[in-house]
């Protein structure tokens, strides 16, 4: 007389059941009929629960092996939670079946629900994703589409050697020199009109004539024909800057956010040569060249120069120039506990933890204007760079006076 099946009960009580002796299907089902009849009362008895259709029909499995008998029942339920709770504990009070022992024991209450949920939360995603995936593109995605298309669409011929180039080239004050056609593409594609490439190894006379007009900044391929590149444009042109991809990795094939860290982090060209020659005479493989390299090696590796006297005369005192400079690098570097070193232009040579300041200056050994640092100066930062003639340490704070040409700057002089 069972009204519900598995598929449309709320729950589903499953248990297992052990019989010393050997019993059959039939047997097991009367004695749960049997021994629970009037157990729960008129409300919750089984074969009434059967007719209305709020209990479904009670599956049993029974095998027989060694003279015992194994099984497992199984009974759907449209009651509520409670009421099916009570109808799956009033199995386990059935002790005998037959003329056999028998224990009866429920192992857990099926919420059919949950699992018919978490199909149809599986389902709407598998939905959702092919509509996503067949939907018309945003007007966000077609505006980038079209602006892709069109910065693609600029790449120009430059000059009597026809090199490739963005169109602004002309107009710009800064140019980036990379080293083919795929470079000047990635970098049109991420919004840099001012490319040009070179084309080959060699400097072509067009390279040349714009550095004597613009500032140039060569951006080179992160392995060591970068650097041959990046040595032999600054023989030849006057190169202003030097950046590399990172270790390994090809111009045309950085993200746009690989790009643009490459290009904060450029250097001068004087030091970018210094660093590519220093790593030659060791021997070592060239590393990726930044403002943030581990000056530890050269401390390690290099015998520190010879202590000279510092230079005679008295501090130099700043202009209004550079101490709005160094105020606004100061401000910059707070709560980094970094540095920059300076060229006499003012330009950043390089940023390197304060950790590892005393041994970048000491590889530099000269060429070092000011040093400008988040943190406070002592006896040996001091020492280090009167011996690098360095005019101007500035810092938040100092704990020493200048004795001599190098003036000492706090956040309070500034």
């Amino acid at each position: 007389m069972a009204k519900i099946a598995q598929v449309s009960a709320k729950y589903i009580v499953h248990a297992e059941i052990n019989i010393d002796g050997v019993v059959d299907r039939p047997d097991v089902i009367g004695a749960i009929f049997g021994q629970t009849e009037g157990l729960l009362g008129s409300d919750l008895e089984l074969r009434e629960l059967q007719r209305s259709g709020r209990i479904g029909r009670i599956e049993v499995s029974v095998e027989t092996k060694g003279g015992k008998s194994n099984g497992t029942i199984i009974i759907p339920s449209s009651l509520d939670k409670a009421e099916t709770s009570i109808v799956a504990a009033s199995l386990e009070i059935i002790q005998r079946i037959g003329p056999c022992n028998a224990k009866i024991k429920v192992n857990n209450i099926e919420d059919v629900r949950v699992s018919k949920r978490q199909f149809v939360i599986d389902r709407a995603k598998e939905l959702l994703k092919n509509l996503i995936e067949s939907v018309m593109p945003d007007s966000q995605e077609l505006a980038d589409e079209v602006a892709y298309a069109v910065r693609v669409m600029e790449i120009q011929e430059y000059g009597k050697e026809r090199l490739p180039a963005g169109p602004a080239v002309d107009e710009s004050d800064e140019i980036i020199v990379v080293e083919g056609r795929a470079d000047v593409l990635n970098l049109l594609k991420h919004g840099f009109k001012n490319v040009i490439a070179m084309n080959g190894t060699n400097v072509p006379e067009t390279i040349i004539e714009l550095s004597k007009k613009k500032t140039m900044t060569a951006f080179v391929d992160g392995d060591r024909g970068g650097d041959l590149i990046i040595k032999e444009l600054g023989g030849v042109a006057e190169l202003d800057f030097a950046t590399k991809a990172p270790d390994g990795k090809e111009v045309e094939e950085l993200t746009k956010k690989e790009i643009h860290k490459a290009i904060r982090n450029r250097v001068a060209f004087e030091q970018a040569k210094t660093e590519i020659q220093v790593e030659e005479k060791r021997g070592k493989p060239i590393e990726k060249r930044g403002p943030a390299r581990d000056s530890r090696n050269y401390r390690d590796r290099r015998p520190s120069p010879p202590p000279r006297a510092p230079p005679p005369g008295k501090p130099k005192t700043p202009s209004a120039r550079e101490k709005e400079a160094f105020g606004e690098m100061l401000e910059d570097l707070i709560g980094t506990r970094g540095a920059y070193i300076l060229d006499q232009k003012l330009n950043i040579l390089g940023k390197v933890p304060l950790s590892e300041l005393q041994g970048t200056i000491k590889s530099l050994k000269s060429g070092i204007y000011a040093v400008v640092f988040d943190g406070v100066i002592d006896k040996d930062i001091l020492m280090t760079a009167e011996r690098a003639y360095v005019s101007f340490l500035v810092a938040m704070d100092s704990k020493v006076k200048s004795t001599g040409r190098l003036a000492i700057l706090t956040s309070d002089d500034l």
